[in-house]
């Protein structure tokens, strides 16, 4: 759904800059039904578990990208955080591919919702300044919430706790990724 999502979102046409969010929140939430079936029902695989986590950081990643050039975002931030989060699936497909598994912690939830939070907030604000009617009627509440001073920090607390959790990752996981690459065993699994 990522590449519609980016058709309707750069558009010239404001009524499908709003289909563009709502393909965005079909795709997210689809994200979460799957893994919820696939965790309550037992149909979790080792492709499952690559899968999954790869379309929710195409999804954000591709929305992060748009910030660059919709000018919500210095490229140096969305890199990081992209870079982050692929850096962080792959070594995880790869841990499944080796059969370790390492599981996502707490940090690294609160990670994804608030870079959830700061991408639809972000769509939302860019959604109404594009549209006139919706500018008029709501334009007042992005004029307080969404300025580019506010915008701008937004992004650099998301990118900097980004960051954060990956080094944390790679920090509590070093024995694991480092057996992994050398072919090393030290039988552990931790989390993200």
């Amino acid at each position: 759904m990522t590449p519609f999502f980016l058709v309707y979102l750069f558009s010239e046409n404001p009524v499908d800059k709003q289909i563009a969010l709502g393909i965005f929140i079909v795709a997210a939430i689809t994200d979460w039904y799957d893994g919820y079936v696939a965790r309550r029902w037992g149909f979790i695989t080792r492709w499952g578990k690559f899968l999954d986590p790869l379309a929710d950081k195409i999804l954000t990643s591709a929305a992060f990208i748009s910030f660059i050039y919709i000018g919500y975002a210095e490229e140096w931030m969305v890199w990081v955080i992209v870079i982050r989060d692929f850096l962080m699936t792959g070594l995880r497909g790869y841990g499944e591919y080796k059969g370790k598994t390492i599981d996502t912690s707490g940090f690294a939830k609160t990670k994804t919702f608030f870079q959830l939070v700061v991408i639809y907030l972000f769509l939302v604000n860019y959604i109404v300044r594009t549209s006139a009617d919706l500018n008029a009627r709501f334009g007042w509440f992005f004029d307080f919430t969404a300025t580019p001073p506010i915008m701008f920090w937004m992004m650099v607390i998301t990118t900097l706790f980004t960051a954060m959790t990956g080094m944390m990752y790679l920090s509590a996981n070093k024995a694991i990724i480092l057996g992994l690459f050398t072919g090393g065993d030290d039988g552990r699994t931790t989390e993200e």
